[in-house]
């Protein structure tokens, strides 16, 4: 079997950018992929700004002990200040610009006024709440590198600097299809022998979180010709095809001979549980043509389609099609987008429970914080147990053969991490 880090090795290394670019508003950029670095123009801020409200002046003016001082201008923010007149203090607000001249700021809370007279109950330091010009950002700095998946900070960083728009990769096209005439859609009836199709709720919300374009194919009948049909159809215009159920090596399991007829296909035993099981391979498409990107400028452009769809497939149990997700497809369709780092960050937690039985597997137990900031584990562990990752904050990454003590540390990565 193969490990989890040689699986998702293997993935990683197969997977290539998806070509296609478009120039969005920064406003509409949210979870989209930067096709290129964001370059600041400019300083910011701008020019030196206070960061209190209270008096600019200049420290020399202060040498011979002189503390009160005629306010020669008042600064609101937003507005440019003539230089300061020797001998004079300036009244600003918090953002104002430092009139040319003043080195210090002493905040009003130090201060006594008195008409137009200021006296100062505190002698300032040289720079004292002065914000320096560029202080965060300097002009010609990357703030934002191409790969990046553009959070509400990273669209109010790139705005900072003044970017109303953003050139992003296209969204991943994804084709999804489920197998198994046991399968039902929630608002049908409940045959004898039948399941509601849970799965097909939980990758379309996993794919519509990673901002995916969807096509979801369905239920596909447990037929080998209407599932290579399918296979077909999805290849046509998909960077990847996922499916769930129907990998395996029964009678009904149409899946696996159906895409080595349309392609290739390699099937494999991953040394973790829950989701031993998972297929990787392709599919060819009928033609390979052109694809229209979109420039910086908005100009069309062609460039070659691959002559392939990716494909995976995944084991049909709920908590095994969802952990196979979210570790293996996750950082799969990431890396197509073009995203450089697609390893989730884990914690070192401390385990409040004992698990006295080791597998030999890697395991992705289901656990949640609790209010002493220790890790509780769901009572019931089975791939077939959806409720334990609603319960849940994330998953344990037990290494093989290891038994769990009350207390000790343990490799935690929450959902947080792996749903983003």
């Amino acid at each position: 079997m193969l490990s989890t880090a040689d699986a998702l090795a293997t993935l990683l290394g197969a997977a290539v950018q998806i070509v296609g670019e478009a120039t969005l508003p920064t406003l509409d950029a949210l979870n989209r992929v930067l096709a290129a670095d964001v370059i600041s123009p400019l300083d910011v801020p701008p020019m030196h700004t206070s960061s209190m409200d209270g008096y600019a002046v200049r420290i020399a003016d202060l040498a011979h002990g002189d503390r009160r001082l005629p306010v020669s201008q008042r600064v609101p923010a937003g507005h440019a200040p003539q230089p300061l007149a020797a001998g004079t203090a300036a009244r600003v607000f918090t953002g104002a610009t430092v009139p040319p001249g003043a080195d210090a700021i002493v905040m009003q809370e130090q201060t006594e006024v008195a008409g137009n007279e200021v006296t100062l109950l505190h002698t300032p330091k040289a720079g004292e709440w002065i914000t320096q010009q560029g202080a965060d950002i300097r002009r010609g700095a990357v703030i934002l590198p191409a790969g990046t998946r553009l959070t509400p900070q990273a669209l109010g960083l790139a705005a900072s600097v003044g970017c109303a728009e953003l050139r992003v990769v296209r969204r991943v096209k994804v084709a999804v299809f489920f197998t198994g005439d046991e399968l039902t859609m929630p608002g049908e009836p409940l045959k004898p022998g039948a399941i509601y199709n849970s799965n097909r709720f939980t990758l379309r919300g996993l794919l519509d979180k990673l901002g995916c374009d969807v096509t979801d194919y369905g239920i596909v009948p447990d037929k080998l010709d209407a599932t290579r049909a399918t296979l077909r159809d999805a290849a046509r215009d998909h960077d990847l095809i996922l499916t769930c159920g129907g990998v395996s090596v029964g009678e009904e399991d149409h899946v696996k001979p159906a895409v080595e007829a349309e392609g290739r296909l390699s099937m494999w035993q991953i040394a973790m549980k829950p989701g031993k099981p998972l297929a990787f391979g392709a599919v060819r498409r009928a033609s390979a043509g052109a694809a229209s990107t979109v420039s910086a400028a908005g100009a069309a452009s062609d460039s070659a389609v691959p002559a392939e769809t990716f494909f995976i497939g995944l084991p049909g149990n709920p908590v095994s099609s969802f952990a196979t997700f979210v570790l293996f497809v996750r950082p799969f369709v990431l890396r197509l987008a073009g995203v450089r780092t697609v390893t989730p960050r884990a914690l070192s937690l401390r385990a409040d429970f004992t698990q006295q039985k080791a597998d030999r597997r890697n395991e992705f137990l289901r656990a949640r914080v609790n209010a002493a900031g220790g890790l509780d584990l769901f009572p019931n562990q089975s791939s077939a147990v959806l409720t334990s990752t609603v319960w849940g904050d994330g998953l344990i990454d037990n290494p093989p053969n290891h038994a769990i003590s009350a207390g000790e540390t343990v490799r935690f990565i929450p959902f947080s991490e792996l749903l983003n």
